[in-house]
């Protein structure tokens, strides 16, 4: 029987990042779990697999060519500071920046990599390097927002879908929004524009875009945003726009259907309520007292009781199953070139509903019960059961010494110790008798590793296995 603290620090290690091994768990235990939020919210050593590595292996990584997030995916998997990983994953999901319309697979990543460096910091700073991100520039088309004939699509998806929500601006605020972030450009966009589709820049590949203030396309002249006046620029508005109570909340409602518990898409959230609104006011109140610092309010998040009783009311997002399972099964923790999985399960992360890099739209993915189709779900439980019953894997046959040395023959026992390895996982009573028949009818000539893997199957197809 697994114990509560164990099962509180595996909650926080699905939620703060993709799942822990059993070895993993054994460490979080031994650290606590308030000491374990403070190391997971201080990121220092990822330890992940270098880029050397990765590009020396994969030369078409190291080039930057393709559609697929291979390279992201070996981080995600090998990190040792998930956090790290899980916030550039959320961020990626609100600040949601398609790579079929930039066709610059480089300059997206180094998005992700600002998620990284800045995404636990404060909204302030991250919303200015966004506004800076030569990706999101291209992608909202800010590139052609000029003084004297402004673009708004950047100006209204930041105050829409990137910090405010719907109802809390005007037009007039938009529009003073573009006029402000005129001049924020990107470096030689014509021969940038050329020069980015061609991939015989070989071993290169294609060039990455640059950001560039461009002094002489600024609208330096008086604006009213927000009901405050003033010849402001991007970084003006962005101070004004995250000391407004709407961010707050609407930052804090992203976190909680993050973290927490699913909502409903963010297009409903202008007339319909949070699920849990103390919740809700609990983290806005954080992000004020904490000079909107997002470490800050997780560190408030996670230390709740709200958080603490909402283990498995997520859905995994498809990139949740997917490298969730990888890192129990210790897949592709050695880069070869000559092996294609790492882009094959990527792709597989697509046909689930989350292609990373390539969102549907600027509005993202919708998540939570949305992940679930007929078919998504037979390739999340196809994936999950058979790399979890693969003997040829690291990781599960850890699994299998464990589940070995840790129970008798008892199926009730076995179950048990099959579950604890797995997760822990809760289960429904009809999950875990289903799991008792099998184990009582294979055990009767004892506890195989056939037996054990058959069950990880199972677990691995149950309804159960796709929530966090």
């Amino acid at each position: 029987m697994t114990s509560d603290s164990r099962n509180l620090i595996a909650h926080l290690a699905r939620r703060a990042g993709f799942g822990a091994t059993p070895d993993e768990l054994d460490r979080y235990e031994q650290i606590g779990y308030g000491a374990l939020v403070d190391q997971l919210l201080d990121p220092n050593d990822a330890g992940n697999i270098p880029d050397d590595i990765i590009f020396r292996r994969h030369v078409d990584i190291h080039a930057m060519q393709g559609h697929n997030a291979a390279y992201w995916a070996y981080r995600l998997i090998s990190s040792g500071c998930p956090l790290e990983e899980k916030i550039a994953l959320f961020w990626h999901g609100v600040f949601a920046t398609g790579e079929n319309k930039l066709n610059n697979l480089g300059s997206l990543t180094n998005q992700i990599s600002t998620f990284r460096r800045h995404g636990l910091g404060r909204f302030d700073d991250l919303l200015i390097e966004l506004s800076r991100d030569p990706a999101m520039t291209i992608w909202l088309d800010n590139h052609t927002n000029h003084k004297d004939s402004i673009n708004e699509n950047y100006g209204r998806e930041i105050l829409e879908l990137f910090s405010m929500g719907v109802g809390n601006y005007t037009e007039d605020d938009i529009k003073e929004c573009a006029r402000a972030f005129t001049g924020w450009s990107v470096k030689n966009g014509e021969y940038m524009a050329m020069m980015a589709m061609k991939d015989s820049i070989w071993p290169y590949g294609r060039i990455f875009w640059h950001h560039e203030y461009r002094e002489d396309d600024h609208d330096r002249g008086e604006k009213r945003f927000l009901d405050e006046t003033g010849p402001f620029d991007g970084g003006d508005v962005v101070e004004i726009i995250c000391r407004q109570p709407a961010t707050a909340r609407f930052v804090s409602r992203h976190l909680y259907s993050f973290f927490v518990a699913d909502e409903v898409p963010v297009p409903q959230w202008s007339d319909t309520p949070p699920r849990d609104p103390e919740a809700i006011d609990a983290l806005a109140q954080a992000y004020f007292e904490h000079d909107h610092h997002i470490g800050a309010v997780l560190r408030v998040l996670f230390d709740s009781d709200f958080f603490k009783e909402a283990a498995f009311q997520r859905v995994k997002s498809p990139a949740e199953v997917i490298i969730g399972t990888l890192r129990k099964t210790g897949e592709f923790q050695t880069p070869d070139g000559g092996d294609p999985g790492i882009f094959t399960v990527m792709e597989e992360c697509g046909f689930m509903g989350q292609k990373l890099l390539d969102p549907p739209s600027v509005e993202g993915w919708h998540t939570g019960e949305e992940w679930i189709t007929s078919g998504s779900l037979v390739d999340r439980v196809n994936f999950a059961a058979q790399r979890m019953s693969d003997a040829s894997l690291p990781g599960v046959m850890d699994m299998v010494a464990r589940v070995t040395e840790s129970t008798s023959s008892d199926p009730v026992e076995l179950v048990s110790a099959c579950l604890d390895v797995l997760g822990p996982m809760d289960v429904t009573e009809d999950t875990r008798s289903l799991l008792v028949e099998l184990a009582s009818a294979g055990a009767r000539d004892g506890v195989t590793q056939e037996l054990i893997l058959d069950l990880f199957k199972i677990i691995a197809s149950s309804r159960e296995y796709q929530l966090c």
